[in-house]
């Protein structure tokens, strides 16, 4: 693996009634800004060959948005991903080493915040970098790695407010 993209997914609604969480759909803004957030990774060489992602509803319906302009990706619906935490997301990615050029890790936060804090602990980052990162995660956001032999170097951190303010 050459990058490694970890997505939150994009905004979503309640559970429709009668369901639980898992259940929950996105809402029309977080189609809209994963279908963006997909088209400015693809734009910027980023598209995946190789997914994981939680099996809730929103989880799913971020990546099949997102995907739409990333050509074939081998996918994984991993169970173990839905609200997991860093230490089972980065399982996952190690996992995933060998299979991919470019990865894309698609879950919940707090897991998908962590995770990120965990690698750009490991690696070398910009000073304003980790503060930004610190400062939260939102639905849509992606944070983008490098890998260097056995460690991660972070390369970029982007929402879906983000990419709406540019030109």
């Amino acid at each position: 693996m050459n990058r490694l993209i970890i997505m939150r997914h994009a905004e979503a609604s309640r559970a429709p009634t009668g369901q639980g969480d898992r259940e929950r759909p996105l809402t029309e803004r977080g189609v809209a800004d994963a279908r963006a957030m997909g088209r400015w990774l693809a734009g910027r060489g980023l598209a995946p060959d190789g997914a994981c992602v939680s099996p809730a509803r929103r989880t799913r319906q971020t990546w099949d948005h997102a995907s739409a302009t990333f050509g074939d990706a081998d996918l994984d619906c991993d169970e173990n991903l839905y609200d997991a935490g860093p230490d089972t997301l980065r399982r996952a990615v190690d996992g995933a080493v060998e299979r991919a050029g470019v990865f894309m890790l698609v879950a919940h936060n707090p897991g998908v915040h962590a995770l990120s804090l965990d690698l750009l602990a490991e690696g070398r980052a910009a000073p304003a970098d980790v503060d930004r990162l610190q400062r939260g995660f939102p639905p849509g956001a992606v944070s983008v790695f490098r890998r260097d032999g056995d460690r991660w170097t972070f390369e970029a951190f982007w929402t879906p407010a983000d990419i709406e303010a540019l030109p």
